[in-house]
This record gives C-alpha cells, structure tokens and sequence, in this order.
C-alpha cells in the first residue's frame, strides 16, 4: 500500500479539500489514515445526534481518519480547545484550517468505493467493490 501526505493551507474547509484530493487524482478509493494540524472553526456531529456543532477557537486536530469516495468522505476526528478539552464525532463541512493541515491518504486502486442507502441503519453507507481492471495489469 503506498501513502500520500498532502498538506492544507489556512482557510481550507477540510472535508471539502479532503474530497477534492480522491477527484484531483482520480482516486476511486481511498482512506485519510492520520490527520494533524490545526482549525480556528470545527463542524462536529456528536454520537446520535441529527445536527452539527460548531467549536471556534483556536482548536487542534488530534485525530482525523476515514474513508473517501468518490461520492463524499465518512470523516471522524477529535479536537481540542486552548483549555485541552476534546471534543470529538463525525466531520462536517466548514471546518476551518487554521495554520496547516497534514494528512496521510492511502489510496485503494483494486477497490471501487460508493455511499448507498443502507436499509438496516437507514443511512448512506460505504459499499466496497473490487476494481478487476486494476488486478488484471
């Protein structure tokens, strides 16, 4: 498996840049496998909950992974505040960088990722496919 560090600038909407980078280099499975760096905005939804939280200040991405397709990113990370409480749950979009952003991709070439409708959990859940294009070179 080979790993690709990318770096955000200030201003970047994490999840939003995130996303480009599977569309940018035509990725069609792929998982942000470590995450650092620093927001001034979060957009969090907490276990259970049906909407976004937004934290502001200055906060520090102590964790961020998950998997992206082509079709959105299933993101989880934890932040802390200036006092080092955490917080932590599902990534939203408008998540602010605020001085840098690193992230470490491990893009999936034999695999094919989509969201559809789980009718067990009622939400749009990774399906995973083989690639047998990319098995066969």
């Amino acid at each position: 498996m080979q790993a690709y560090p990318i770096r955000l600038s200030p201003g970047d909407d994490l999840r939003v840049a995130i996303e480009d980078v599977l569309r940018q280099r035509e990725w069609h499975a792929a998982f942000v496998i470590q995450g650092i760096g620093s927001l001034n905005v979060a957009h969090v939804r907490f276990a259970g909950a049906e909407i976004l939280t937004e934290i502001s200040g200055d906060l520090e991405i102590l964790t961020l992974a998950g998997s992206v397709s082509p079709d959105g990113a299933h993101l989880h990370m934890s932040v802390a505040d200036a006092r080092g409480q955490v917080f932590g749950g599902h990534v939203g979009h408008g998540c602010k960088v605020r001085t840098t952003a690193e992230l470490l991709f491990a893009p999936l070439p034999e695999h094919r990722f989509s969201r559809e409708l789980d009718p067990h959990t009622g939400f749009m859940e990774l399906t995973i496919r083989d690639e047998p294009s990319v098995r066969s070179r």
